[in-house]
């Protein structure tokens, strides 16, 4: 069981690097107004989703605490970033604040799953 945990454990990471390495690529065309939702963002985010429940799932049935508010917390910020993702993904370009939020967001959710204890 705990390779398993361990395996989505490392494709949780895959997942949160796809999302914030598509927002990083971007941000140049950010500032020109010109930014867009790359795939792999939203590819990203439901690997971390998908891979997310599952971790949960698992650490509860091998007997591990599970910090249910922690886990609620990141789950409602990461479908705020899916749905604004999503909704967007086929535009040319968007807007500044919603591309940044997204990123904001991101940020947010990797500070509480390091730093929340």
């Amino acid at each position: 069981m705990d390779v398993l945990i361990h395996l989505l454990v490392g494709l949780h990471i895959v997942g949160i690097a796809a999302l914030l390495g598509g927002f990083l690529t971007q941000m140049k065309a950010m500032g020109r107004g010109t930014a867009r939702f790359v795939p792999g963002m939203l590819h990203g985010a439901f690997t971390m989703l998908v891979t997310g429940v599952a971790l949960v799932g698992l650490n509860e049935a091998d007997g591990h605490h599970v910090n249910t508010v922690k886990i609620g917390v990141k789950l409602a910020l990461l479908i705020v970033i899916l749905g604004l993702v999503y909704v967007q993904r086929d535009e040319e370009k968007v807007d500044k604040r919603v591309f940044g939020l997204v990123g904001l967001l991101t940020m947010a959710n990797i500070f509480i799953a390091v730093l929340w204890t």
